[in-house]
């Protein structure tokens, strides 16, 4: 495979799991994100579908650069892929905690448990790949964000 069909399938994957969790999120962004308190710098709910799109897409776009490199870095590429599809996956159970629980305190816990996972991808994927490790900053930056907003809902709505 070459590196581009690798990307395509890196991308079909990210964008199946953000499909997935938004089967969860958008009955509750509709009926009961709008009666809980937010704080004054919660952005527009139009906002998140196309940040998050975008940051699937970099997300597979770093995953596809990693994965090009597993011939000569056979288990660092396969490490790194592990942390990858961790974060992957707590990234989707993130939001069955918020919007499927209507749970913001466990949300918020898994939250910090998501970033750190973050982190440790684009250490490892900068190891194997500058550009795929660069290609997750913007996706650290909006979680860390994201973090920051699951805490101030949770304490205004305790």
């Amino acid at each position: 495979m070459n590196k581009f069909v690798k990307i395509a399938i890196a991308l079909v994957v990210c964008l199946a799991v953000g499909y997935s969790a938004s089967l969860v999120t958008r009955p509750s962004v509709a009926e009961w994100y709008p009666t809980i308190e937010k704080p004054f710098f919660n952005p527009p709910n139009w906002i998140f579908m196309p940040v998050w799109t975008l940051l699937y897409i970099l997300m597979a776009v770093a995953a596809g650069l990693v994965w090009d490199k597993i011939k000569e870095q056979n288990a660092a590429v396969k490490k790194a892929l592990g942390f990858f599809l961790i974060q992957l996956t707590l990234n989707a159970i993130w939001s069955y905690l918020f919007f499927g629980l209507k749970n913001p305190m466990l949300a918020l816990i898994e939250i910090v448990l998501l970033w750190l996972m973050i982190y440790e991808t684009y250490l490892k994927f900068t190891k194997i790949n500058k550009t795929a490790g660069y290609l997750l900053i913007p996706y650290l930056a909006w979680v860390g964000f994201a973090a920051i907003l699951n805490a101030s809902i949770w304490w205004l709505n305790k």
